[in-house]
């Protein structure tokens, strides 16, 4: 069983920055694909970022150039480092841990957080 938790969620003026971070209870960690994934009121469960065990990373072109994940396997944490926020960055990211080696779908995912608030104020 694999335990994340994110923090660093916040309310941040348009084009501001935040770090998320996800820290996962797990002796295994660099063996998961971890990915972040975003929920906004209305709207599906959308995917982010993911960083593989490589690691190589993949972003959704919403965000390709402002958001940076990354991990540390030795802290079993995994980051999300947000700049130029946007009004429609707006969601629950929520992260997730993913033992197979399809990244880009919420189903594929194994494991999840319990989310993070992230609010961009225009």
């Amino acid at each position: 069983q694999v335990q994340l938790v994110e923090s660093g969620g916040g309310l941040v003026q348009a084009g501001g920055s935040l770090r998320l971070s996800c820290a996962a209870s797990v002796r295994t960690f660099s063996r998961y694909i971890m990915g972040w994934f975003r929920q906004a009121p209305g709207k599906e469960r959308e995917f982010v970022a993911a960083i593989t065990r490589t690691p190589s990373t993949y972003y959704d072109d919403s965000v390709k150039g402002r958001f940076t994940i990354s991990r540390d396997n030795a802290k079993n944490t995994v980051y999300l480092q947000m700049n130029s926020l946007k009004p429609e960055d707006t969601a629950v990211y929520y992260c997730a841990a993913n033992a197979g080696n399809y990244y880009r779908r919420a189903l594929n995912y194994d494991y999840w957080g319990q989310g993070t608030q992230v609010t961009v104020s225009s």
